[in-house]
């Protein structure tokens, strides 16, 4: 009940918010303005009891009969927050009455107001780059719209499952494990034939049809390409990016001229956490996401690099700022506990401190590991 109430508040607070933006841009005046909304509340008080009652529970496509409209969409229905947007699912409005339309045909409505996202988040050039990165394991742009008050809706399939929320909620078998790292690899190794850099490669950002795949690679907001004039320059990236656990160790030293190797450590991390015991993940950045506490993760973890191991980091401008613990390594066998060699290799390849040593994604295609999906 309790978890039935609190998406019932969180699925009104999000049709108000949308329904007093709607109204904000539609008045010249604060007159104007309370009148609407006065207005707007007696017209939904009005409503009969069945209308209301129906208007409390999803029916079978768990969409609500009222929700705002964003151009041809109607019902959209809240579906989750990120940090610059909501996301609602809705359905074209030719099909609001079709009780026989697929739930295939249900779309992922990403509402961002670009006025006001603070770099690297930046909804148009995502929009673009995932033109240019169009293929089979990125999750398809639909369409873009404006609207009212400086929003800007990317219109993507719905697709009803994440890896994160997948392995919370069961373990993930090995064949699904090599499938759904075969088809990041694919998305990756596109990206990165164009030079395309994610910068945020994590299994929430990792959408799956079913529990078996197929899986597409999403979330773009804070990419980078070459090509777009919104991008920084290569040699002057934001480090400001990536998520917590996920964020590859020339980031922590101030390394502005990164490139595709990013993603991999990231996706190595990502299929680690798919091979570990209740999936857990190699690295810890703590409750608060520590930059510092990240570090003594990793080190303690791989062991404590020097330049030697770890040639590139002469080029930090952050490194040789603090004295680190110096931590001996730990076997691979034992931080993937009860892996396959096959998975030690591949995951080993890509975790590695120094960018040029890691495994590309195109070779991760290649790697026996993956070959072996059927």
């Amino acid at each position: 009940m309790g978890v039935t109430n609190s998406l019932d508040s969180t699925v009104a607070q999000a049709y108000a918010k949308e329904l007093e933006g709607q109204i904000y841009d539609q008045v010249t005046s604060k007159d104007e303005y309370d009148t609407a909304c006065t207005n707007k509340i007696n017209e939904l008080k009005q409503q009969s009891p069945l209308v209301e009652s129906r208007a409390s529970e999803p029916e079978a496509d768990g969409l609500y009969l009222q929700g705002p409209d964003y151009g041809p969409y109607r019902k959209a229905t809240f579906y989750k927050h990120g940090r610059f947007s909501s996301v609602f699912k809705a359905v074209d409005k030719d099909q609001v009455d079709d009780m026989d339309a697929p739930t295939s045909n249900l779309v992922a409505l990403k509402v961002t107001t670009p006025s006001a996202m603070t770099p690297p988040h930046d909804s148009e050039r995502e929009a673009r780059i995932l033109q240019e990165a169009r293929s089979e394991s990125v999750i398809q742009l639909l369409s873009t719209m404006w609207q009212p008050g400086g929003r800007l809706v990317l219109v993507f399939p719905f697709v009803p499952v994440d890896l994160e929320t997948l392995m919370q909620s069961s373990s993930v078998e090995q064949k699904d494990v090599k499938s759904i790292a075969r088809d990041l690899f694919k998305a990756l190794s596109h990206l990165h034939s164009l030079q395309i850099i994610h910068r945020d490669v994590k299994p929430s950002n990792i959408l799956l049809r079913s529990q078996t795949g197929p899986a597409y690679l999403a979330d773009f907001g804070i990419a980078w390409s070459p090509n777009d004039p919104a991008s920084e320059p290569a040699q002057e990236k934001i480090t400001d990016v990536g998520t917590t656990s996920y964020r590859p160790p020339e980031l922590l030293f101030g390394y502005k001229a990164y490139d595709t190797s990013l993603d991999l450590w990231a996706a190595g991390c990502t299929v680690a956490e798919m091979i570990r015991p209740y999936h857990r993940s190699i690295f810890d950045a703590g409750d608060l996401g520590s930059e510092l506490a990240l570090i003594r993760s990793i080190f303690s973890t791989l062991g404590t690099p020097d330049e030697e191991s770890w040639p590139s980091v002469k080029q930090f401008p952050d490194w040789g700022k603090m004295r680190f613990v110096d931590y001996p390594a730990k076997p691979w066998s034992t931080i993937l506990d009860g892996a396959i060699d096959l998975e030690v290799e591949f995951v080993s390849s890509l975790v590695q401190y120094e960018a040029t040593r890691r495994m590309t994604a195109a070779q991760a295609l290649s790697h026996t590991f993956l070959k072996e999906v059927l």
